[in-house]
């Protein structure tokens, strides 16, 4: 139902504010704690690496439980972490609190989707699953960039209490919401993790890794590249973060209906923005008209690729959509740490004019990975290493 749709993306909206509204505030996270802008990313790194590193052995952990309990204790664990986080804590403090709800994002994305989609014409689950990961973008517009914008009137403080507002309503709108969800049939471990032995799976894990690394590179650090390379003030990088998640709206609605007609076609489109959008970023220079065109087209490009990189990966799942989802989440996430990572770096070693080359080094690989995953889906013959009875050569 789209009811259960909906309210998957109020969550999603929660979570979203909690994960990526610190990438407005970070130069003000680094004046504060009088540390350098990489360190500071660190806040938006740890929570991706944490759910890299955790998130597919959640997910397989709270697979047996009520999924609507699931989702309430992933939310208040966002409304715990804003709340602390509010305070401004010891930087080591906020880093830890940062860090618990990471364990659980992962596990709440995987349980909002299957819930969308539980009841739904096997037509219709692109579109459903589109309606989730638009709270992605709805964050985008609405309260990533107030959460910037009263940070600039205020402090960065005020941005971790928007965040606890928005974590709490999302919370009580699941309580009242959606009904007890028991599960019914518990699938095994083992029965979820023989997709890992699948070419065609393993090389959308890494398309997946690769696209949001070449993103997250010169996003991650939005906010320093348009203040030093674009000389945009606090105010004008905050609209451009609203203008950024309008796009990003509407791109979300566009993609949901393309992935219902070709999965394939349509995250290879949206992937060519990794490679285009650093390309025009330099060609607009300073120019603030030119600016403002380019980051409506990043808006529109970027804005889906979570639900691209979910939709391309469970395409090859063999139905296990929560597990296979939560290894998207997790290897999207550990692409978010690399990119964070590689930023950092070339912004203290280079400058952060030349973030946006990582973009295209890895835009690269992740279209050679959907060449691959292509190669193997016309010869799968050639690739079944775990079919010894048809490749006894390929098992020894």
């Amino acid at each position: 139902m789209k009811k259960f749709a909906y309210i998957g993306c109020l969550g999603f909206i929660g979570v979203i504010t909690t994960e990526f509204g610190v990438i407005g505030i970070l130069p003000q996270i680094a004046q504060h704690y009088h540390i350098t802008i990489d360190i500071a990313g660190y806040l938006l790194g740890a929570f991706a690496l944490v759910i890299a590193l955790t998130g597919p052995f959640m997910t397989l952990l709270m697979s047996r439980y009520d999924k609507r309990k699931v989702m309430l204790a992933s939310i208040a664990i966002f409304v715990f972490t804003g709340l602390v986080s509010s305070f401004s804590p010891p930087f080591w403090l906020l880093m830890v609190v940062r860090i618990l709800p990471a364990f659980l994002q992962p596990v709440y994305i995987a349980n909002a989707l299957s819930v969308a989609v539980a009841q739904s014409d096997k037509r219709n689950e692109n579109e459903l699953m589109g309606i989730v990961f638009s709270g992605v973008a709805i964050a985008m517009v609405t309260t990533v960039p107030l959460a910037t914008y009263l940070a600039s009137i205020w402090s960065w403080e005020v941005s971790f209490m928007l965040q606890t507002v928005v974590s709490i309503i999302a919370w009580l709108g699941i309580f009242f919401v959606l009904p007890p969800m028991p599960v019914k049939e518990k699938k095994s471990y083992g029965s979820q993790l023989k997709v890992l032995r699948k070419p065609v799976f393993l090389a959308s894990i890494a398309m997946n890794f690769f696209m949001i690394t070449a993103w997250f590179s010169t996003y991650s650090y939005f906010a320093d590249y348009l203040n030093n390379a674009k000389q945009m003030d606090d105010t004008q990088m905050s609209g451009m973060l609203f203008l950024f998640g309008i796009v990003g709206v509407f791109s979300m609605w566009i993609a949901g209906k393309m992935l219902n007609k070709n999965i394939t076609k349509t995250t290879g489109f949206f992937l060519s923005g990794t490679i285009v959008i650093p390309i025009l970023l330099f060609l607009s220079g300073t120019h603030l008209w030119a600016t403002i065109g380019v980051i409506m087209i990043w808006g529109f490009l970027y804005a889906p690729s979570f639900l691209n990189a979910s939709t391309y990966m469970i395409s090859s799942a063999d139905g296990n959509l929560e597990f296979a989802n939560s290894l998207a989440t997790s290897f999207g996430n550990l692409g978010i740490f690399l990119g964070s990572f590689l930023g950092g770096w070339v912004i203290v070693t280079y400058g952060v004019i030349y973030t946006p080359v990582i973009s295209i080094v890895f835009g690269i690989l992740a279209l050679s990975m959907m060449a691959l995953k292509s190669y193997f889906e016309k010869h799968p013959t050639k690739i079944r290493w775990n079919n010894c009875e048809t490749k006894k050569e390929l098992c020894r």
